[in-house]
């Protein structure tokens, strides 16, 4: 897996993933070393300890002395110290026959440290160390150099030890004994600053196409300048180096502001000189320099993207609020079932509500081998018991009482039964640092994460299930169901490891497959939908800008499903990864059907081969999902009486599908399943634990709007600089800087600045 590697202060991160946008005119320095850790105040009890072993191994100092090594196990595995990184800097800048010279100024003829980071030791040494006590695996550190000064330049990676003072450096080698091609090296700042440069003189000719056009430019700009987004992979073969160049006006939020101009460098060559234009695109033609699409212009052969006036305050992009929330709460809730579930007064669906869940077992016992739960049959809607505030539910939530008549001979009230409250996500809904890439920044944005939950539960017997709806500020809902209580256990037998794992003496934990079933009866934009999947299909093509290569790409493979049986979806089988319903009638601004996305979260897998005995009262767990049309005669996949004759199901969900109606333009239901195998091991006991025993569903809007209706939120922070050394900050809010109620922070401050130490 690739990375890219960002420093904070002197010491690297390793992130997933590639580094593909920048700014002119520089590349990124990375993040502050300097971070603030906040936690609840509730579970601290609990965390001290664990919490040490967390930042040793993430290489976060917990202690005051930044060289101490942390003191646990763990510490083999932290991140080298500022002392150690300058150790490994010291001792191969020392070394006469690398050659190394600093790597900022200067050339990209030379020879330079790129990378200092740890070098995990060999696993056989750390087992052997935390398992067995065996001494500490001796620490090193991985150095990348770039040979930029010799012949044939190249990359090596070094080994360099033992620390905090090394002595020694060896050569790293890849599989296969591979050597680093020098045009496969990561950008650099330099080079960053030495494209920018190119860009100036490239851009120069086209000044007064870019003012007509966009009222801003590149070369020579001051208030109304053009950024750039640079594109990766960096050519079509092995050894090259050219790079797409998108233009954008440099506004808050630029990476959604281009203006139709991207210039193709080769910039393969050390020395810049020699690098060169290839290819100019504008508009949807390709020039060979950016001369002749300037000549082209003036000769008025350009068709010109006239792109409309600037004004900051009304840009798209930001995170200024704009719109209004006219959103309420759920206008009927009845345990673990919501109607009418509309966003800003729109429906977006009819019906959301929990069909049937099951779990279905395997042993040696006859027991074991018999247990086949249909949670309907034991009444999983009347056994909503208490919720205990602060633990089920924050102490602040909004507590209902349910009232049930199962199998009494009056109503019972089940007091707080159902709680309502607002969950601060722990991550933000959306944010934005936007780097000057020179130690500071243009501006942070960012919108802290809350949802809206509805929360209930239904305690079956042994397991309880935590239902859960969520509804975000963009539109977004969530269905989600944990899974804790007692696991389903049996007698241990020696044969019972084929089935489970033995949790106590005598005890075996069966496994067994949970399986949840939704029913969502969907009415995006009117009641009249239609359904189709989306999915990435690949196409081989000529490539436009260079004739005589060819171009690999994915394409948007849209398959419109028109009727039942290809609305079905088998569990075995790859579930298509957008899976979208529309109304055809109805557009957003930008002319695409209004849609929503089903989206699973889900390892659900079959719990028995089709038509088999107990499998025909479950046939809806056949599918990941299946469309049908809406009949009041097919209002439920599931019932009371499927548990104890599952063989003639009085409810035969196969038959919803099989008559295999029209599904376009339709009132349609999606119903969902999702599920997880459950090994049961020994950290179930007492009772298994939510973490991971989480599933569920996603309704995402897809085009239903014409942007992120969160931008009507009040909550935004926005902060710019108001000169060059960061000391004068602006800070925009909509709502009152004041802390809230459960925890007692300061007022929201904000640097955002990172400096090497």
């Amino acid at each position: 897996m690739g990375g890219t590697q960002v420093w904070g202060g002197e010491q690297p991160l390793l992130l997933p993933g590639a580094q593909r946008e920048r700014t002119a005119p520089t590349s990124p320095r990375g993040i502050s070393p300097r971070q603030d850790l906040f936690l609840p105040r509730s579970p601290g009890r609990m965390w001290p300890l664990r919490l040490a072993w967390a930042l040793a191994v993430l290489g976060i100092a917990a202690g005051t002395d930044p060289t101490a090594p942390p003191p646990d196990k763990a510490s083999i595995f932290a991140d080298l110290t500022p002392a150690e990184l300058r150790a490994v800097r010291d001792f191969l800048m020392g070394r006469p026959e690398l050659g190394l010279s600093p790597s900022r100024g200067g050339s990209l003829a030379q020879n330079t440290l790129f990378l200092v980071e740890l070098l995990p030791p060999k696993k056989r040494l750390a087992l052997r160390h935390l398992d067995k006590g065996g001494p500490a695996p001796r620490r090193q550190a991985r150095a990348v150099v770039f040979f930029g000064g010799q012949a044939e330049p190249n990359i090596t990676e070094f080994a360099v030890g033992p620390l905090p003072r090394p002595s020694s450096y060896r050569p790293l080698r890849f599989k296969g004994r591979r050597t680093v091609p020098f045009a496969a090296r990561p950008m650099t700042q330099l080079e960053y600053e030495l494209l920018h440069r190119a860009l100036v003189q490239a851009t120069e000719p086209l000044y007064r196409l870019l003012r007509d056009a966009t009222g801003f430019w590149y070369h020579n700009c001051t208030d109304r300048c053009l950024t750039f987004s640079d594109i990766a992979p960096r050519g079509l073969a092995p050894g090259e180096r050219r790079s797409w160049f998108m233009l954008q006006r440099f506004v808050e939020g630029y990476f959604l502001h281009p203006v139709g101009l991207e210039i193709l460098i080769d910039h393969r060559d050390p020395d810049p000189r020699r690098w060169a234009v290839q290819s100019v695109w504008y508009n949807g033609q390709y020039f060979s320099s950016a001369q002749e699409l300037a000549e082209r212009y003036e000769q008025g052969q350009v068709a010109v993207a006239r792109l409309d006036e600037h004004a900051s305050q009304l840009l798209f992009s930001t995170y200024v609020p704009r719109g209004r929330f006219t959103t309420g709460t759920p206008t009927d809730v009845h345990g673990a079932k919501l109607f009418d579930l509309r966003f800003n007064e729109e429906r977006v669906a009819y019906e959301v509500s929990v069909q049937e869940a099951i779990a279905f077992y395997g042993g040696d016992t006859p027991a074991a081998m018999q247990t086949k739960y249909i949670d309907a049959g034991w009444g999983m809607g009347s056994v909503t018991y208490e919720l205990a505030p602060g633990i089920d539910c924050p102490e602040v939530a909004t507590y209902l009482d349910a009232h049930h008549f199962y199998d009494t001979d009056r109503p019972v009230r089940f007091a707080r039964a159902v709680c309502i409250f607002e969950l601060p996500t722990g991550v933000p809904l959306r944010r934005h640092f936007n780097s000057n890439f020179q130690g500071g920044y243009h501006f942070y944005a960012g919108l802290e994460g809350h949802a809206l939950v509805l929360r209930t539960t239904s305690t079956v017997y042994n397991y309880d299930y935590i239902w859960d709806f969520l509804l975000y500020p963009n539109g977004v809902m969530e269905a989600k169901v944990h899974a804790t209580g007692f696991i389903h256990a049996t007698f241990y037998t020696p044969q019972g490891r084929r089935y489970g794992s033995r949790v106590q003496s005598h005890v075996l934990g069966n496994m067994h497959t949970h399986l949840v079933h939704y029913k969502v009866d969907l009415d995006i934009a009117g009641t009249g939908n239609s359904f189709e999947t989306v999915d990435l299909s690949f196409e081989n093509i000529s490539n436009p800008w260079s004739p005589d290569a060819r171009v690999v790409q994915p394409w948007l493979h849209r398959r419109p499903r028109r009727s039942e049986c290809q609305a079905a979806f088998p569990l075995g089988q790859a579930l298509p990864r957008y899976l979208l319903f529309s109304n055809p009638r109805q557009q957003n601004r930008w002319g695409h059907a209004r849609s929503y996305r089903i989206q699973h979260s889900s390892h659900a897998g079959r719990v028995l081969p089709r038509g088999w005995r107990e499998e025909r009262g479950i046939s809806w767990g056949r599918y990941h999902l299946a469309v049908t049309r809406h009949h009041e005669n097919e209002a439920v996949s599931s019932s009371l009486y499927t548990q104890n004759d599952p063989w003639e199901p009085l409810v035969n969900f196969e038959s919803f599908i099989r008559d295999d109606e029209s599904i376009e333009d339709q009132d349609l239901v999606a119903w969902v399943t999702v599920g997880f195998l459950h090994i049961p091991h020994a950290e179930d006991v007492p009772n298994t634990a939510t973490p991971g025993n989480a599933v569920g569903f996603f309704l995402r809007p897809f085009n239903f709007f014409d942007e992120d209706p969160s931008v009507a939120s009040l909550s935004p922070v926005i902060v710019r600089p108001l000169d060059q050394s960061f000391s004068r900050l602006e800070v925009q809010r909509w709502t009152p800087d004041t802390p809230g109620p459960c925890v007692a922070p300061g007022p929201f401050t904000y640097n955002g600045t990172y400096w090497p130490e």
